[in-house]
């Protein structure tokens, strides 16, 4: 059944972004807030917890004081479509991936909390909506962020078709399909994971008289992420072609079977640092 359409006068139907961090403006202190791009301004929100259901989760490149970071964008499907977007590498992130490791079913609403830590750090807790009860998982120094990640994604994509719209409101707003990311973004996103010198690619590309990856067939792309790859795994393995072939073996083969390619970079990167923890 079709919600009801309120006509008349309203606000543009885009999603409302929540940025996580612990601070204060004019004496109003928060642990997330809303950011006006226009007036450069954070707008503190005051309530610490959002109910919705989660729809996806989303890896994204943003560029902070001239330097590339990679973001986890929680979207959350609510009255509107809000999308969290938080460091990958923070407590709010790591705390949340970690309770919602446990979850199977994602056609049930999810409480999502923001809760303040010590030294402006924010943490994240989750509830199950329906009975109130706090989804907790124990820490541990050994958890696989990549894979727990790529685990969330494949469980939503199988019931993202199964969420219930919220009774008596407008239809819940669905995630716009993103589209595949041009080659410059590909090698970018990559680039930033591996923290690998902009310079050293763009020497690469003058060797092939191109100034942009996307001038380049996708053969040649390949090779520059594979060349990137490999200089960040030199002197972390035992043996030369280790590198090369678990490369081939977790990311080029699970790419081919339609993997994420960021994501099983990811993987085999922390694969490559246990393994050479382990060696020492």
């Amino acid at each position: 059944m079709i919600a009801e359409i309120k006509l008349g006068l309203c606000n543009p139907p885009e999603a409302i972004y929540l940025y996580v961090n612990q601070g204060e403006v004019d004496g109003e202190s928060f642990v997330w807030y809303k950011f006006n791009i226009s007036q450069e301004k954070k707008i503190p929100v005051s309530q610490r917890a959002l109910t919705g259901y989660l729809s996806e989760l989303r890896l994204t490149t943003k560029e902070f004081k001239g330097k590339d970071n990679l973001k986890l964008d929680i979207i959350i499907s609510a009255d509107e479509l809000y999308i969290i977007r938080t460091g990958v590498e923070t407590n709010f992130a790591k705390s949340f991936l970690l309770a919602a490791s446990l979850i199977q079913d994602f056609s049930k609403p999810l409480i999502i909390v923001a809760n303040a830590g010590d030294e402006n750090t924010v943490f994240c807790n989750l509830y199950d909506a329906a009975s109130k009860t706090k989804i907790y998982r124990e820490w541990s120094r050994d958890l696989d962020w990549a894979t727990i990640i790529s685990d969330i994604q494949s469980l939503l994509g199988a019931t993202s078709n199964s969420i219930p719209e919220p009774p008596l409101t407008p239809p819940k707003l669905s995630v716009v399909p993103q589209p595949v990311p041009t080659q410059d973004l590909r090698v970018k996103n990559i680039r930033t994971l591996l923290d690998y010198p902009l310079d050293l690619v763009k020497e690469w590309l003058q060797f092939q008289d191109v100034d942009r990856p996307s001038l380049l067939d996708i053969s040649q792309i390949n090779e520059l992420i594979k060349t990137m790859c490999l200089a960040w795994a030199a002197g972390k393995c035992e043996y030369p072609n280790h590198a090369e072939s678990s490369y081939q073996n977790q990311v080029v083969d699970a790419v081919v079977s339609g993997g994420d390619e960021l994501t099983a970079i990811n993987a085999w990167m922390q694969q490559v640092q246990t393994t050479k923890a382990g060696a020492v």
